[in-house]
């Protein structure tokens, strides 16, 4: 193996390309104490240790640093990782090695984000929001019996009503242009149009 690209990134660290393919990011301490230099051959004996006991070391520990903060996702640390130039192999042991502690997980995290948003937004927008987390629909959909399991979720047609209440909607006295809005704005929301259409009908909320 050769190292065929030495590139800075900061004052501190730079990215290292092995024969023009694998890359990763090392202080530039580091190449001074392991003798990296552009051109040159790195044994596969270096190689292993960089991987092993540089790279996968820091990638768990800022995992964990960045699940002090709050909570992430398996796809946010990946992503996180990521850039940070780790390789793929490092990031998928990173992340196993937090997940077997049970400081990331899935279906926790999306059980967490339904009972916070569930009362207030569609099903849909929350289930839109979640796999933009990288949450599978799997999983979303396990939180979600886990959720309904516990009584913890508001219909949502009760939703839609306390969204009829915040914009001062009165079905008793719209007219067909301003019924016809504010279906369009529920619909929006992620709202099925049968549900709309049940909670408008009703004029004693």
């Amino acid at each position: 193996m050769t190292i065929t690209d030495i590139t800075e990134i900061s004052k501190a660290k730079v990215k290292v390309c092995i024969d023009h393919n694998e890359t990763f990011a090392l202080y530039k301490s580091e190449l001074r104490t392991y003798c990296i230099n552009k051109d040159e051959e790195i044994s596969g004996e270096l190689y292993h240790k960089l991987m092993d006991e540089v790279l996968l070391k820091r990638a768990k520990l800022r995992c964990m640093n960045l699940l002090k903060s709050r909570d992430y996702t398996e796809y946010q640390l990946r992503t996180k990782l990521k850039q940070g130039l780790y390789p793929d192999s490092i990031i998928e042991d990173a992340v196993a090695y937090v997940i077997s502690f049970g400081y990331v997980n899935d279906i926790a995290y999306a059980k967490s984000y339904i009972a916070y948003a569930g009362n207030t937004r569609s099903r849909k927008q929350i289930e839109t929001a979640l796999l933009g987390k990288g949450i599978s629909k799997g999983d979303i959909a396990q939180a979600y019996e886990q959720c309904t399991e516990s009584e913890s979720l508001a219909c949502e047609e009760e939703i839609i009503r306390k969204l009829l209440v915040k914009k001062h909607y009165d079905g008793a006295s719209a007219a067909y242009e301003e019924r016809q809005k504010m279906i369009g704005f529920l619909y929006r929301k992620g709202f099925s149009l049968d549900k709309i259409y049940k909670a408008l009908g009703q004029t004693d909320f």
